[in-house]
This record gives structure tokens, sequence and C-alpha cells, in this order.
């Protein structure tokens, strides 16, 4: 395998990343006795994780084969024409690195997104195999569109699905609690300590810390918060259970159930799959009013 064809086929990437994955996963279970509680390995949870991750993965495969079309289509249309070199190439890391903060806030802060969103948050450990707990509902909820702007602006459809992946792959080693602080690295990068934050359910840590690769963003747009106390992990309304089907569809099962109430209104309706995770009857007691909408606080 050669780097330009790796760019051809940017969607094997991750899967060219798994020995690493795997070793680290092993090296994090050797040292098991020396972590918490919560960062222990249960093979249950963990045959879960592997499972989502697999089921995601097949998903973005099939999704991705639409989604390229569409991507190529608008590059027909692009602003300029960038071509990759160095500069260029860091120029579409960093940008779409924004992307990923802006797609990352969204589905915390809209319904219909955290529905895929809330599988990544559900199991309350935190371990490498953590990373792999993804939805194969992201390409429905609409995590394509925030890398839209990329395409126009002007750089290349497969470098951009390359970026997003390596973004992602670069995500994995951010899932332990192994490596309490990395220094002055944590003034710009993302970090295993600034990521266990985003994944704790405790309320000062509740939608915090998007980042992707970069920091930066979340101190920029004020969602920044420092690991101070003890995070504990998982979201506030527990899926309690190991079936990945059951963790896949739990929100999206809730959600339909909510959207469904034949008393709402269509402003009603779409207002529950477009507000921020909520109590199923604060629509409800809202009238055709949405001003009013308290947060239920089930994003972490």
């Amino acid at each position: 395998m050669n780097f330009e064809w790796l760019i051809s086929h940017p969607e094997v990437l991750l899967l060219a990343l798994a020995p690493l994955f795997f070793v680290c996963i092993l090296l994090e279970w050797l040292v098991r006795n020396r972590l918490p509680v919560n960062a222990q390995y249960h093979g249950v949870e963990v045959a879960c994780n592997f499972a989502l991750a697999a089921m995601h993965q097949a998903t973005d495969l099939l999704a991705g084969l639409l989604i390229a079309k569409l991507y190529l289509w608008l590059f027909d249309w692009r602003m300029f024409d960038i071509q990759m070199t160095v500069v260029s190439f860091i120029a579409l890391i960093i940008a779409q690195d924004f992307c990923y903060y802006w797609f990352h806030r969204a589905s915390h802060r809209i319904r219909w997104m955290w529905a895929a969103h809330v599988v990544h948050h559900s199991s309350e450990n935190m371990n490498f195999s953590t990373a792999f707990r993804q939805s194969l509902m992201y390409p429905l909820a609409g995590m394509w569109l925030f890398w839209l702007p990329l395409v126009v602006i002007g750089f290349d459809p497969n470098w951009i699905v390359f970026v997003v992946l390596l973004n992602l792959g670069l995500q994995f080693f951010v899932h332990t609690q192994a490596v309490k602080s990395l220094g002055f690295m944590e003034y710009i990068f993302n970090t295993p300590s600034h990521h266990r934050v985003h994944h704790g359910r405790n309320p000062q840590y509740i939608d915090k810390n998007y980042a992707g690769v970069l920091i930066i963003w979340d101190k920029l747009f004020g969602t920044f918060e420092p690991e101070v106390d003890t995070v504990e992990y998982g979201i506030t309304k527990p899926v309690n259970s190991f079936n990945p089907l059951t963790v896949t569809f739990a929100e999206w099962r809730d959600l339909l159930a909510d959207v469904s109430q034949p008393h709402l209104t269509w402003r009603q309706k779409i207002a529950l799959l477009l507000s921020p995770p909520q109590a199923s009857n604060t629509i409800e007691n809202s009238g055709s009013d949405n001003n009013n909408l308290v947060d239920e606080k089930t994003t972490v």
C-alpha cells in the first residue's frame, strides 16, 4: 500500500491504523492494575464496542459511495483550484478540525444529531476501546454536511475524506486514563485530560471540550473546561445495555416516541428534533413557543 493509493482510497485509513490501535489497547490492558476501576476492560463491553465499530465502518463505506458523488459534483463548482502541498495540507488539517469542532458541538446541541452521537458517550468506562464506540447512524444524522464548505472552497474530496479520517484516527489516542498530562501540549492540542472532561457527566463537564485535534477552538468559543474533579463517565440517561443494536437505536426510539405524540404541532415536532436533548414534556408544556426550552442535560 503506497501513499498515493491511500489518498485515492481514504476509506481504508482507519483499517490501516487498526494494528496500532490494538497495540495501544494491549499496552493499556497490561497496566490495568495501575488504573482506576472505570478504566478496566470488561469482555462484554469490549465486544459491544468492537461490534459498534464494525457496524459504523460498514455504514460509512456504503454511505460514502453516495456522499462521494455529491462531493465530486460540488467540486465542479469550487471557488479555487487548491493544489496539495505541505502548506495546503496543513491548512486543510486546521480547516477540517475547525469544521469538526462545529459538527461535534452540534452533535451535543441538536437532538437529531445527538441520537447518533450518544452511542459514543454511553459507556461508563474510559479506555482505548471506548474510541471504537461509534454509531452507524452518523450519515443519517448529517455528519458529512460539515465538510461541504471544504469541497466548495476547493480542497480535493479524496484529501478531505483522508483528513477527516486522520482526525478521527488521532482521536483514538485521547481515550485513555493512562496519561495524566502532556505538559505544554495541553495548551494547544486535545489531550486525554481534555477529552476525559468531554466524556464526563459531572455538571461542570457537560457539553465541554468538543475539540478534535486542537483545543484552541474550545478556548476561543467558550467551551473549554480543565480537568479538576474526578470524572464520572457516561450519560445522565443510561442505556443499561451491551447489545450494540440497543445502544445504537435507544435514543432514536425515544426521539420517535416524542415526535409521534399526536397533540404536538408540526412546529413543536421540528423543535423536538432541532433543540438540545431535553425532557419529553418540555415542549408539550411550552405550547407553540419554543423560547422557554430547558435542557435536561442528557449530553456529556
